[in-house]
């Protein structure tokens, strides 16, 4: 364990939990304003640092829909640059989206407007300008969103901020000044940007005081780029309760959780008045082979190291909370047989020595899953993202496969806009359980194949397209991005 990843501000600050926006409700739809602006914030003691957020110096408020509901969202930008505010996981009309063809202006404001068809769950909005989302949501262009359901009466934990906890996770880097460290090393080009302090809900060293026996928390990986494997310090189980998209069809108890940029869970935590513990992350064990230069180093480096997440000190009395029911959602497995079609899609790096399909001397990552003479640029299918250039046209009321493949040495996350999809399986074999709910983003390793399926249904837009991309964020600045119409 390297201690440089531990903060030197050893203080432990209260858990500092976002603010709820209900909107306000009209004839017509629940309305939100929102504003991007410049802020400045003091994540360590005596610095200050200059930041973006929503409604708030950093981060934004959570907002609050209701499925079968309308909402309309006006976004104002005061940043001083342009930018977009994308619906993470949203099935919408692409020109309501808020991805990179939705450009706000400096000075401009935007409104969108859709019904909120998604299930209940935990969903989120960020900036995604092209080639500017990373540096945008580093400075802190992100929230959640929290969708309820009248027609889903199950006895969870549901009061916010006490036993229903949002857990926005990211990782910074601070310069001597307090000021965000951004792109200024060569890791940060290869591997997207990773820092060595962990914020939750923007809140350096957190602490959370328990006052019921079993928690709710809602974890989003905001990171631009690490992926966190979530374990309690002491060893205990916990029960994850929903994926991206929602509820799973009942509790699955777990020891760790591995979430990719953009992934979210619910997880469900009983305490018992017992001692103080950790929710930390979990050091992946090297196992990419050695060879001379920085791409090996870099890839054994990679997510290697235990963090700190939040410092959990239960009350001495705890209230009591609801038995868990033992099923939670009815889930239809969309069949492999009902799609009309399947595409192919290869996630590609541009860095190292060797391209990805050239196989040269050597053995393991040398053998078809290197880097390559791509200047630092990242693809897909060999293109880079092009905003004039439309990758796929997919026929309105269709279900397709995407076999998703990987030819690079480091794992990438999916994500396509428009909705869930499913897994069908991991190089042939199926997912695991915590991974057969709706998804929208999806853990790609190194030489896997993933097979998703999809509908797409509802909309029709030939001009705006959608976008499906790596959540690495400075991956997908750099191009590992591509759009789709719906026709």
């Amino acid at each position: 364990m390297d201690p440089y990843f531990f903060a030197a501000e050893q203080t432990l600050n209260e858990l500092q939990i976002p603010p709820q926006d209900l909107g306000t409700l009209d004839q017509s739809a629940r309305a939100f304003q929102l504003s991007l602006q410049q802020g400045i914030k003091s994540f360590h003691a005596g610095l200050e640092t200059e930041t973006l957020g929503i409604n708030g110096a950093y981060l934004g408020p959570t907002l609050r829909f209701n499925r079968g509901e309308r909402v309309s969202l006006a976004v104002s930008n005061r940043i001083r640059e342009a930018s977009s505010l994308h619906w993470h996981g949203f099935h919408l009309p692409a020109t309501e989206d808020g991805g990179p063809h939705q450009v706000i202006e400096n000075g401009d404001t935007w409104n969108a407007n859709f019904e909120v068809v998604q299930f209940a769950g935990t969903f989120w909005y960020h900036s995604h300008m092209e080639e500017s989302s990373g540096e945008q949501v580093y400075r802190g262009l992100a929230g959640l969103i929290i969708i309820e359901d009248d027609d889903e009466n199950l006895e969870l934990p549901n009061t916010y901020g006490v036993d229903d906890i949002p857990l926005i996770v990211q990782d910074r880097r601070f310069n001597e000044d307090g000021s965000f460290s951004y792109m200024d090393t060569y890791d940060d080009l290869v591997i997207g940007v990773q820092g060595t302090d962990v914020l939750v809900n923007g809140t350096i060293n957190p602490m959370f005081a328990p006052s019921t026996r079993l928690v709710r928390f809602r974890i989003l990986n905001a990171a631009n780029a690490r992926t966190f494997d979530f374990a309690l310090s002491n060893g205990q189980a916990f029960q994850q309760i929903a994926s991206d998209g929602g509820l799973l069809e009942a509790p699955i108890t777990q020891t760790s959780l591995q979430l990719a940029p953009a992934e979210r869970a619910e997880i469900l935590v009983e305490f018992n008045g017992q001692e103080p513990f950790n929710l930390i992350s979990r050091g992946r064990t090297p196992s990419f082979p050695f060879f001379p230069g920085a791409m090996s180093e870099l890839m054994r480096s990679l997510n290697s190291q235990e963090l700190q997440i939040l410092n959990l000190r239960p009350s001495s009395t705890l209230e009591a909370s609801p038995t868990v029911p033992p099923q939670l959602a009815s889930i239809y497995q969309l069949p492999a047989a009902a799609a009309e079609n399947t595409r192919q899609f290869q996630l590609s790096m541009g860095a190292g020595m060797r391209s990805g399909n050239d196989a040269g001397p050597g053995t393991g990552a040398r053998s078809g899953l290197g880097g390559g003479h791509g200047r630092g640029n990242y693809f897909i299918n060999g293109r880079r993202m092009d905003m004039e250039y439309i990758n796929e046209r997919i026929p309105l009321n269709t279900t397709e496969i995407w076999e998703l493949s990987n030819n690079s040495p480091m794992m990438h996350p999916f994500h396509i806009h428009n909705g869930q999809f499913q897994l069908l399986d991991r190089n042939g074999n199926p997912p695991p359980a915590n991974e057969r709910g709706w998804k929208d983003t999806v853990k790609v390793g190194s030489g896997e194949r993933v097979r998703i399926i999809m509908r797409f249904t509802d909309f029709v837009n030939e001009e705006n397209p959608y976008m499906y991309h790596c959540h690495i964020l400075e991956h997908e600045d750099r191009g590992m991005m591509g759009q789709f119409v719906v026709v």
